[in-house]
């Protein structure tokens, strides 16, 4: 009796000691870089630091931080850990059919579009929503700032260049979210890449921007920011929601991904639900 006590007693110490550990690294990585992870969700920022430990056969996380502190370079290698990239072109098809079929319409009778796309990572979701304002006939008035705290992410996303062997995913996808052409289009491919047509980029900005720490900087009419914050503790989550009803225009449309929601979110009665089963909102006040 007296050894199962002070065995689980000794696992709850080390859980506090790990526990402390990653506070002084999170906190080591938000004063040298100024990027803020401490409100991430911690079952998610340990996974991608033991992820690292065991890359570079490194035993503790007190370890970690010496390298973060002293090693050039490391820093950087760790902040492209915690960084989100896990995306696709015209992800979760139903979410792109939906905002064809009931917010494009809206969109059409406003003289100019302002699209943000928040976490966009590598892009995809950014060409997506190109190709579809395209075929709708809404490309040309409109502006995608499409912003990242990666800048490594940004620079893959600019060139538009994606793997061939995606290609055929993409296309179903394209296909299932109402796409009218033939997907392959809107690419030329050689044995490695399918590099998208230059003009899709026209009215595309990439920009560097960190949704925990930097404020808002322009009045959009649709931001869509899909499958980042489930990373988010709860009291993050409110905070950057709330970022985003700053800068909604009045009627601007908001897009979450599926597992993600306004409910139980301090601006949630600013919202309707326009598709709730694709997380679909419109500010209405």
């Amino acid at each position: 009796m007296d050894s199962q006590y002070e065995s689980g007693e000794l696992e709850g110490v080390n859980i506090q000691h790990e526990d402390l550990e990653v506070d002084f690294l999170l906190k080591a990585v938000y004063h040298l870089s100024g990027f803020d992870f401490r409100q991430y969700n911690r079952s998610s920022i340990s996974r991608r630091i033991h992820n690292r430990m065991k890359m570079n056969g490194i035993s503790t996380i007190t370890g970690l931080l010496e390298k973060v502190i002293h090693e050039d370079g490391f820093l950087e290698q760790l902040l492209n850990d915690f960084s989100i990239n896990v995306t696709e072109m015209f992800r979760n098809p139903t979410f792109f059919k939906a905002f064809r079929e009931e917010v494009v319409p809206i969109l059409r009778e406003y003289p100019e579009i302002r699209i943000w796309h928040a976490g966009c990572a590598t892009g995809e979701e950014v060409y997506s929503m190109a190709i579809l304002l395209e075929e709708e006939g809404l490309k040309d008035k409109t502006v995608i700032y499409a912003t990242d705290m990666n800048e490594q992410v940004l620079e893959k996303a600019s060139k538009g260049a994606f793997p061939i062997q995606k290609m055929q995913a993409y296309t179903k996808n394209y296909m299932l979210a109402g796409g009218n052409k033939a997907f392959s289009e809107y690419y030329k491919a050689d044995y490695q890449y399918a590099y998208f047509h230059p003009s899709l980029l026209e009215n595309i900005i990439f920009a560097q921007h960190n949704l925990v720490t930097d404020q808002s900087f322009n009045e959009f009419h649709v931001i869509i920011c899909r499958n980042v914050l489930i990373y988010f503790t709860p009291e993050l989550q409110d905070q950057v929601q709330q970022l985003f009803y700053e800068s909604l225009s009045p009627q601007g449309f908001l897009g979450l991904g599926d597992k993600e929601t306004l409910k139980f979110c301090q601006v949630m009665d600013n919202f309707q639900e326009v598709v709730g089963s694709e997380r679909i909102y419109q500010r209405y006040k």
